[in-house]
C-alpha cells in the first residue's frame, strides 16, 4: 500500500463539520497518541473538537480552525505512515507549517500582531522581518539600539501565542548585571530584590494583557518573570520564552540559557551590543551567539538600525550622535 496522505478520505459532513476517514488503524493509533493525548494537543493549540470513532475523526470547530485541524492531521498522519514518530514538537511544527502555508496563500505575511487588549503593527519592515521570523523559527535574535521595539514585539507576539493556545506558558527573563554579588545586600525576599531589573518586562505584558489576566498567569504560573540564573537546568517545554537585554549575557550564560529550549518551544533573544555592562575583558553572550549561530537552519536574526527606533524622535538622534561620538574616538585610537 502507499502510505501517504492521500490515504485519508475528508468529508463534510450534514452538520458542517469535517470527518476525516483512514484507511490504516494501527497508523491511526499512532497519529492519536496514547489515551488519545496527540488529538487533545490539536484541540488546544488551535482551538477545535476532534471525535475518534473507528477509523473515523470527526472535526468540530470554527470553519478555519477545523481546516487548520485537517490539513494538520493529514500532514502528521503522512509522517507517521512514513516511520516517522508523532510527539509534542512534530504536532508543533505541523500546526507552525500549516498557518504559515496559509498565510503565504492569502498573501498575508502575517500582519499584525493580536492581543488581548490591542493589535501592534509592525512600523518598519525590520519590525515585520522581526515578526515574521518569530512566527516561522523556534529561536530568534532581536539585535540593535534601544528603542526598536525588540522587546516590545517580542512579548506581544508571546502574548498572541498564549492567547491562540500555541503556547502553555510565557517565561520572560534577564541578566541582573549590574546587582551582581550585590544582590544580598539589597532589601527585601529575592523577588523584591531582582524586580527592579525586570520591570520593563511587566510593563509590556500589562500593555497587552489586562492587568487581571496577568496577575492570574504569575499567581498560576502561567506567566513566569525570572533572573537569567534561575534558568540553570531547567528545560523549558511547550513555552514562549524571552531573554531581553542578552548584551549582558557572558557566553556561558547564553550557552546555557539556549539550551534551555524543549519541545514545542519558542524562543527570543533581544539586546542592544552598544550598551554592555558587563566588567572589562568579559565577552558578551549575544554578540558571540549571534555570530556563531548566523545561517543556521531554524534560527531567524533579525538586525535592527537607527532608522528603526519608533520611541520619540529624539531618541533616534540621541542615538545617532553616540554613534559618530563612538566613531570618532575609534577612528582616535587607529
Amino acid at each position: 500500500m502507499n502510505r501517504n496522505a492521500l490515504a485519508v478520505k475528508a468529508a463534510e459532513t450534514e452538520e458542517g463539520s469535517l470527518s476525516l476517514t483512514f484507511d490504516d488503524n494501527h497508523i491511526m493509533a499512532l497519529l492519536l497518541g496514547e489515551h488519545d493525548a496527540h488529538l487533545a494537543q490539536i484541540e488546544h493549540r488551535i482551538g477545535v473538537a476532534i471525535n475518534p470513532r473507528g477509523n473515523r475523526l470527526t472535526i468540530k470547530g470554527d470553519r478555519d480552525n477545523a481546516e487548520q485541524a485537517r490539513a494538520v492531521l493529514v500532514h502528521l498522519y503522512a509522517k507517521a505512515a512514513r516511520g516517522s514518530e508523532i510527539n509534542r514538537g512534530e504536532i508543533d511544527g505541523a500546526i507552525r507549517m500549516v498557518k504559515t502555508a496559509e498565510d503565504a496563500a492569502q498573501g498575508d505575511s502575517g500582519g499584525g500582531v493580536r492581543t488581548k487588549r490591542k493589535t501592534i503593527n509592525a512600523r518598519t519592515p525590520n519590525q515585520q522581518a522581526y515578526i515574521d521570523q518569530i512566527r516561522k523559527n523556534e529561536l530568534v535574535f532581536g539585535v540593535g539600539p534601544a528603542g526598536t521595539g525588540k522587546t516590545y514585539l517580542a512579548v506581544a507576539t508571546a502574548a498572541e501565542a498564549l492567547m491562540n493556545g500555541e503556547v502553555d506558558r510565557i517565561i520572560l527573563s534577564r541578566p541582573a548585571v549590574e546587582a551582581g554579588e550585590r544582590l544580598g545586600f539589597l532589601p527585601g525576599d529575592m523577588k523584591e530584590k531582582v524586580d527592579p531589573y525586570l520591570r520593563p518586562l511587566y510593563d509590556a505584558l500589562y500593555d497587552m494583557m489586562p492587568q487581571s489576566l496577568v496577575q492570574k498567569g504569575l499567581a498560576e504560573n502561567q506567566i513566569e518573570i525570572a533572573p537569567l540564573a534561575f534558568m540553570r537546568g531547567r528545560t523549558l517545554s511547550s513555552a514562549f520564552i524571552i531573554l531581553d537585554e542578552a548584551q549582558n549575557t557572558t557566553p556561558q550564560q547564553m550557552k546555557m540559557f539556549l539550551t534551555r529550549l524543549g519541545e514545542g518551544s519558542r524562543m527570543v533573544v533581544t539586546g542592544d551590543p552598544t550598551q554592555i555592562d558587563l566588567p572589562p575583558g568579559v565577552g558578551s553572550g549575544l554578540v558571540e551567539a549571534s555570530a556563531i549561530l548566523d545561517g543556521v537552519k531554524g534560527i531567524g536574526i533579525t538586525r535592527f538600525v537607527n532608522s528603526d527606533i519608533v520611541r520619540h524622535p529624539l531618541v533616534g538622534r540621541i542615538v545617532e550622535a553616540y554613534d559618530k561620538r563612538q566613531a570618532k574616538l575609534v577612528k582616535g585610537r587607529l
